[in-house]
């Protein structure tokens, strides 16, 4: 069985740590490797190694540190098809899903390309008599990502390619229950010619994570998971001084106006909520339906799509939806299907008992569909991560918009609908980050940045594009004046320049 390694300083190193982790195929249930859990000295190695890297690299030209990330997304781009089928077998994603994720972070490493333009400040001339000054945009040192399981590939990516051409260098910290994409594409940017400990993996649980958070030579975290978590990650880190970027979790709404296009609304409402088997954290969980007859349209024509949707293994071409992560997961979200049937809620497709023939021991689930779901039911509380979708039905508008207000988090949501006015004044005044006007997942393209409101996004930058430039660097301003310009007498005033 293979040992899964750390990478540091431009190699691979096998852990000494004796606790381990198993690695699941989810479509079978099978463990096809094992992680050790990296101890807080390896942390300081690969911090190290970052350090030492980055005196260097933060220095160089940017036009040069660009060149080899020119060569890495062509290395990732060729490689696409091995980078997706490890992503399917160690996350269950289809093929399909896995490679529109994999796209969707070469996206921001062509963004990373064109970083340069960003960082080249700003010049002043004669801001007081023969003063001049500039601003310049510079590299904070080493930093550090922490990722979530459901995006192997793409978030990561969202992370260090802004992150290193900027100027610094990356300590990533993967989920342990996918990690084989990290070390392949960890390879392929060794291979694209980047100076050893610019990247480096370290694997790893809350041990791991902790060390990162309180390391002094970390200057900021970026973090994507659950919303305890990015609170604890946050207030930790912030406390030991650091930059913090923490990505928590999510309950997007999506807003079905009496005048939407109901075929399209019921099929964005299909891959919103059941692609990835709902593990995504700008999944629809929630449709808001405005109107009796609305809502019962909705579920009229939700219902049949969603008993003939096709769950099967990544392998299998035809399938539509695979597997949850882990058993775990599988039983958390049973069991919150059992409390909504218990709390009241019309559980209109059961998705649980699916067994599928050569695949028993798999995490399969089938899609569930609830009706009738008030705010106060545990599945519309919680982040359920998992393809269960409620549907929350309103009186009107305004109704439904104070629902999605209300709630704790801010990440995404939508509307359907064809008045302009509605869709607006939707825009203008939900509390939001990230909105979506007929388009149900709202993610922005990589050179905008990701980021929601409230208890989804602890700290004062979003993810990737300028954004994420500004996270990854720190702004310094000078102010000159030679010595020709320069009048005599001391001056003990504020200087005005003038």
């Amino acid at each position: 069985m293979e040992t899964i390694q750390n990478a540091i300083d431009g190699r691979k190193v096998t852990s000494s740590s004796r606790r381990m982790a198993p690695v699941y195929n989810p479509a079978t249930g099978e463990q096809t490797a094992e992680l050790p859990l990296s101890t807080a000295g390896e942390v300081e190695s690969a911090v190290a190694a970052a350090k030492k890297a980055a005196e260097s690299w933060g220095t160089t030209p940017s036009l040069k540190r660009i060149k080899p990330m020119f060569r890495f997304k062509e290395l990732v781009e060729r490689n696409a098809d091995k980078i997706v089928r490890i992503i399917s077998s160690e996350h269950g994603k289809t093929h399909a899903d896995a490679a529109g994720e994999l796209a969707r972070g070469i996206d921001v490493v062509d963004f990373a390309c064109g970083i340069p333009h960003l960082l080249k400040g700003e010049y002043s001339r004669n801001v007081g008599p023969e003063i001049d000054s500039w601003s310049d945009r510079q590299p904070l040192g080493v930093v550090a990502g922490i990722t979530p399981f459901n995006f192997p590939a793409m978030v990561p990516m969202w992370m260090y390619p802004v992150a290193i051409a900027c100027g610094n260098a990356f300590v990533l910290k993967p989920s342990e229950r996918d990690p084989s994409t990290s070390m392949l594409i960890w390879e392929l940017f060794q291979e694209a010619g980047f100076p050893p400990g610019v990247l480096n993996v370290v694997h790893g649980d809350k041990e791991a994570v902790d060390a990162i958070l309180d390391h002094p030579d970390i200057k900021a975290v970026s973090f994507v998971g659950s919303t305890p978590v990015a609170e604890h990650v946050y207030r930790r880190g912030s406390a030991a001084g650091k930059r913090v970027q923490a990505l928590g979790g999510a309950k997007n709404h999506m807003i079905v106006m009496p005048d939407a296009d109901m075929d399209q609304a019921v099929d964005a409402l299909m891959g919103a909520g059941f692609g990835s088997a709902g593990e995504r954290c700008m999944a629809i969980s929630v449709a808001v339906p405005v109107g009796e007859k609305t809502a019962d349209r909705l579920v009229e024509a939700l219902a049949p799509k969603i008993r003939m949707m096709k769950v099967g293994p990544a392998t299998d071409p035809e399938s539509e939806m695979g597997p949850v992560i882990t058993a775990e997961a599988k039983q958390r979200i049973e069991g919150l299907i059992g409390q909504g049937v218990k709390e009241g809620a019309k559980l209109v497709v059961d998705g649980r008992g699916l067994e599928l023939q050569g695949y028993e021991r798999g995490f399969f689930l089938g899609g569930s569909l609830f009706d009738r779901v008030t705010k106060d039911m545990s599945i519309y509380q919680q982040e359920i991560f998992g393809p269960v979708l409620c549907v929350a039905r309103s009186g009107s508008y305004q109704e439904a918009a104070d629902l999605v207000n209300s709630n704790e988090h801010g990440n995404g949501a939508a509307i359907f609908t064809r008045d302009g006015d509605t869709a607006r004044a939707f825009a203008d005044r939900i509390e939001i980050g990230m909105v979506g006007i007929n388009v149900a997942i709202p993610v922005p393209v990589a050179y905008h940045s990701f980021g929601g409101w409230k208890r989804s996004l602890f700290g004062d930058h979003s993810m990737y594009g300028p954004e994420g430039m500004r996270f990854y660097t720190r702004l310094k301003t000078v102010t000159a004046r030679w010595p020709t310009g320069i009048r005599g007498g001391a001056e003990f005033h504020f200087p005005s320049l003038k």
